[in-house]
């Protein structure tokens, strides 16, 4: 078992684990941390727990100091230099008729390294502008390409239901969304509809997929031949939710609307599905 804090370097960032020492760390105080890519600055989110190794990646860094107003100053400062080379590498961009886009960029906290983060339909070849922003900047240098939802993530904006984007507003990690999880809500299957700002399935689609996944487990599925009190019929509709069966009857062609505990109570005919 391990004593750890829960670090947030971003706004809806990736939560790393950091050992505290004999720190008196609290929730949300800054720390200076040491991280893979050197020093950084972050924000404590997750108090000082106890966690099983399992939940460690190792080697366990750890924080160094609680952050002054010195270290805000140059997060700041570090804030104002990203900005002018984001003005920078896109001039440069330009200049060697690069097909990529500039999203982002980000100093590390002590300036050992600038990051460039850009989109591209493909691989590109920019070990030039490499040397060109090199050669500028005076220190290393990273450009890396990042997907869509990243590039929206770090970008924000208001989604289809009038709220900030959740990506960047609070999730931390993003989740594997499938067509199946609209199909299993009844949503329309209409990409514009079901699609967010970065042209992927929506995440707030993952959200409550377990519960109806759950509900449809008492459901018969669409097209099936069922039992009822009234005879025979099949499938026609289900409303997960409300835990409603629409059934079209196979002796006079009538639909009729069963609760699952309708089709299930003393009296009815168990429900079964028939060949």
């Amino acid at each position: 078992m391990h004593q750890v804090v829960g670090v947030r370097f971003k706004k809806a960032g990736k939560i790393y684990y950091f050992s505290p020492e004999d720190i008196d760390v609290q929730k949300g105080g800054l720390v200076i941390v040491e991280t893979a890519r050197g020093i950084e600055f972050g924000k404590v989110v997750i108090g000082k727990k106890v966690v099983s190794e399992q939940d460690v990646v190792f080697p366990l860094k750890k924080v160094i100091r609680i952050a002054n107003e010195n270290d805000k100053t140059t997060v700041e400062e570090n804030h104002v230099a990203a900005k002018e080379a984001f003005e920078v590498c896109s001039s440069k961009i330009q200049e060697h008729d690069l097909d990529m886009k500039l999203v982002d960029v980000e100093y590390t906290f002590d300036r050992n390294k600038v990051l460039f983060y850009f989109t591209a339909d493909g691989r590109i070849d920019f070990r030039e502008l490499v040397k060109d922003l090199a050669a500028i900047f005076r220190t290393r240098i990273e450009l890396r390409q990042i997907g869509v939802r990243d590039e929206a993530k770090m970008l924000g904006g208001i989604g289809p239901c009038g709220r900030i984007l959740c990506c960047s507003s609070f999730l931390g990690d993003f989740e594997p969304v499938s067509i199946k999880m609209a199909k299993d809500q009844n949503l329309s299957l209409n990409p514009t509809k079901i699609s967010g700002l970065c042209g992927r399935l929506m995440c707030c689609l993952k959200y409550e997929n377990d519960n109806y996944e759950d509900a449809k487990q008492g459901l018969p599925d669409i097209g099936k031949t069922i039992a009822t009190t009234l005879g025979k019929g099949r499938v026609t509709g289900l409303n997960i939710l409300e835990q409603l069966v629409q059934i079209e009857l196979v002796e006079d062609s009538r639909v009729v609307e069963f609760t699952i505990d309708e089709l299930m109570s003393e009296g009815a005919i168990p429900i079964h599905t028939t060949e």
